[in-house]
């Protein structure tokens, strides 16, 4: 599987030599791969316009593209603020609620993320066959998607230390913007251009997966709560900036603190057993369920969960 930002064909369709090369030296003789795009077929024609465009069918004859739609900018980011908004409004009845939380389109956003993981995926897994992901800059919904398909392919990156290399490797070292991406949280009246929630659409994501395939991630809710706190809010550097290179900072790494051992166990899944197998969720509308650990942990108390979780670590300990 590879990853990369947007091909610059501009309005004048053109060619880099260097790029046909690359991707074809990729596939063997016979072989074919498979180009994902998260923008849609329109949105990546209208972005020939200022430079950029997708791989013509001409110059890449052994590729074929595929179109998968995500959302990355203010659509993304005001849904987020719309289900925060009518998570904390509590005069609701259920109808209004079940209607608020339709609208805001929140649940849409984790069920396509997952379909277009799974896509990439089965490209891998079934067809044998290459993949590029791609979407304009590369930072946002390209790692989202890359991210996602090797926790469903890899069961090496569904342990503690397997899921830290691929936050490090597949959002931190690619460059995803978190400083322009995570300025404000949902309850800031303001809306900045720049701003979208997508590292926490792919931990509601893996809390999907956690969610469907209990015995199969080492780590449970609780660290994927941190890793969304320290998102926004963090005292180490591991999520500082936008880029490697204004994280050259001498700041301490969440990596060191999380692996202490007393602090580790809090993170750890009690139930997790190695499974070698994919792992390839559900995205039926009921199968796809709102993370009430994150957006009800202000308004709902979490005590009666917390001590159901200590006593099932309590029971696997002593067994």
């Amino acid at each position: 599987m590879l990853r990369s930002s947007q091909p610059l064909t501009g309005p004048n369709r053109k060619r880099c030599r260097e790029d046909e090369l690359l991707l074809g030296t990729v596939l063997d003789e016979g072989e074919r791969g498979f180009i994902i795009d998260t923008r849609s077929a329109q949105a990546a024609k209208q972005a020939r316009m200022t430079g950029g465009g997708t791989e013509p069918k001409a110059s890449y004859p052994r590729w074929k593209r595929l179109h998968r739609p995500l959302e990355r900018g203010r659509p993304l980011q005001e849904s987020f603020a719309k289900l925060v908004d009518a998570c904390n409004d509590t005069a609701l009845t259920m109808d209004r609620w079940l209607s608020r939380l339709e609208s805001c389109r929140w649940l849409s956003h984790v069920k396509a993320a997952l379909s277009t993981a799974c896509l990439a995926a089965q490209c891998l897994d079934r067809e044998e066959a290459c993949v590029l992901v791609h979407g304009a800059e590369g930072t946002d919904t390209t790692l989202l998607v890359t991210a996602l398909a090797q926790l469903i392919l890899d069961p090496g990156c569904r342990t503690l230390a397997g899921f830290q290399g691929l936050l490090e490797r597949e959002w931190i070292e690619a460059g995803h913007p978190f400083h322009l991406r995570c300025a404000r949280s949902a309850y800031s009246h303001a809306r900045l251009k720049q701003e979208a929630p997508l590292f926490l659409l792919f931990l509601d994501c893996v809390w999907q997966l956690g969610r469907q395939f209990p015995f199969s991630l080492e780590f449970g809710e609780q660290l994927l709560l941190t890793l969304f706190d320290n998102a926004y809010a963090s005292s180490y550097g591991t999520f500082l900036g936008n880029n490697e290179k204004e994280r050259r900072e001498s700041t301490h790494s969440l990596w060191a603190w999380l692996n202490e051992p007393g602090e580790q166990k809090k993170y750890l899944n009690p139930l997790y057993a190695h499974n070698a197998l994919v792992i390839w969720p559900s995205v039926e509308p009921q199968s796809i369920q709102l993370w009430q650990g994150l957006f009800f942990r202000w308004i709902r108390s979490s005590e009666y969960l917390d001590e159901a979780w200590a006593e099932i670590q309590r029971l696997v300990e002593n067994d």
